[in-house]
């Protein structure tokens, strides 16, 4: 059963725009000081990513620092995702921005390299209503067709949430609407946007299961681009174990600056990349760095 499973996850990411499993929300390797996008940190994270049963990233969102990069920036790390994947690796791109027209050029550039599906946030900052967030994506939507299309629901970043209302309509405008990333937490706010006929990825990892019960596609994780086989295992075997190792992750790395201390542990794990970020992020202390790499032996990432 288990290799059915496995060979019936390969033949899906094969076929362009299909998103399913264990996406990570990856982070974008930086050169020294977090100036520019290190091109050769990519490939080897991809391939880390790809052994540990990862089924795709999910590339500039916001564990890969999108937010803070320039727009070339943000083109050039998603063509780089691109050209270190695998066959069958599943590379969607978040669009998000602040402005419209910004999201738009970014998801016509997916469309343009090959992405396999686009994601946008709504825009942080300015508390839009209904009209303005529908206008917004679907502006964005139609730049990328016939890509599939994922609005992404963070309330906690965006700084509202988008109206479930805002979808039903989005449904009717946007013929490549696929689904949706909720990030929200508990599963109570997350359970509205479970439409009928949308895709649903969880991307908080401690309520993944109950999500997966409730007919969600998968999880969008940025715990898994550091620990890609607990993600997978809780993602694709339903793992009880795989679970409580999340949950436990988020409780003791919840504390640390999160983006900085991924990094560090890919590092530890072997993956050649730097544990720099973009200020204002910041890089971890010492005391930070210790326990970071704490947690990761805890969940047994690292020996």
């Amino acid at each position: 059963m288990a290799c059915r499973e496995t060979f019936l996850r390969a033949v899906a990411g094969t076929i362009r725009g299909v998103l399913r499993g264990a996406i990570a929300a990856v982070v974008t390797p930086l050169t020294s000081g977090g100036s520019g996008l290190d091109g050769s940190g990519f490939a080897p994270l991809v391939r880390f990513l790809a052994d540990g049963g990862i089924d795709g990233v999910l590339a500039c969102g916001t564990t890969g620092e999108g937010i803070l990069l320039s727009i070339g920036e943000r083109k050039a790390a998603a063509e780089a995702f691109l050209d270190g994947r695998p066959v069958g690796f599943q590379v969607a791109v978040h669009a998000g921005a602040q402005t419209t027209s910004e999201t738009v050029a970014l998801a016509a550039h997916a469309k343009e390299i090959g992405a396999d599906a686009v994601a946008v946030i709504a825009p942080p900052y300015f508390p839009l209503g209904e009209d303005e967030i529908v206008a917004h994506l679907r502006a964005a939507a139609e730049a990328c067709e016939p890509l599939p299309f994922y609005p992404y629901e963070f309330a906690g970043r965006s700084g509202y949430a988008i109206p479930v209302r805002a979808i039903e309509r989005l449904r009717e405008l946007a013929p490549n609407l696929a689904g949706m990333k909720v990030s929200d937490t508990p599963w109570g706010a997350v359970e509205p946007y479970a439409l009928e006929g949308l895709d649903l990825f969880v991307g908080n990892e401690p309520i993944v299961l109950e999500g997966l019960a409730h007919g969600a596609a998968g999880a969008v994780s940025g715990l898994a681009t550091a620990f890609p086989e607990i993600v997978s295992a809780l993602v694709h075997e339903r793992s009880r174990e795989a679970s409580e190792r999340v949950t436990t992750l988020r409780r003791l790395l919840g504390p640390l600056p999160f983006h900085a201390a991924l990094k560090e542990i890919l590092i530890a794990r072997g993956v050649p990349i730097r544990p720099v970020v973009r200020a204002p992020l910041r890089g971890l202390t010492e005391e930070e760095r210790g326990r970071a790499l704490a947690a990761a032996r805890e969940v047994g990432a690292i020996g």
